[in-house]
């Protein structure tokens, strides 16, 4: 139980910083094609991606909140702190992804 659930929270974390990450990376790249400055575009989608990397790690929008209703009427508190834990992981991971962005383009600007 408690291999399976670390397993996933990491797995959200990395998700959720991933997306953040390439999202900005590619981003990147593509002001460069377009001659624009890189810093400025990767801030903004680091800033913008981060509560749909959020919602990408936790599997959809509707689905975890289902999830935590149903079991909360059920008074089964267990599932739903898990699933809390999820959603705090990968805010977590969104957050240190937008960090590391702001952290290298933090000369550039």
């Amino acid at each position: 139980m408690l291999n399976s659930l670390l397993t996933k929270a990491i797995i959200d974390f990395l998700i959720a910083f991933g997306v953040v990450v390439g999202g900005s990376l590619l981003a990147g790249i593509g002001s460069v094609l377009v001659l624009a400055s890189p810093a400025a575009y990767m801030l903004e989608t680091a800033t913008k991606l981060k509560i749909w990397a959020i919602v990408a790690a936790v599997g959809g929008t509707i689905d975890p909140m289902r999830y935590i209703e149903s079991n909360m009427l059920e008074g089964h508190l267990s599932p739903v702190a898990i699933q809390i834990f999820y959603i705090v992981c990968s805010f977590l991971g969104a957050h240190v992804g937008t960090e590391l962005v702001k952290a290298i383009c933090k000369g550039a600007s």
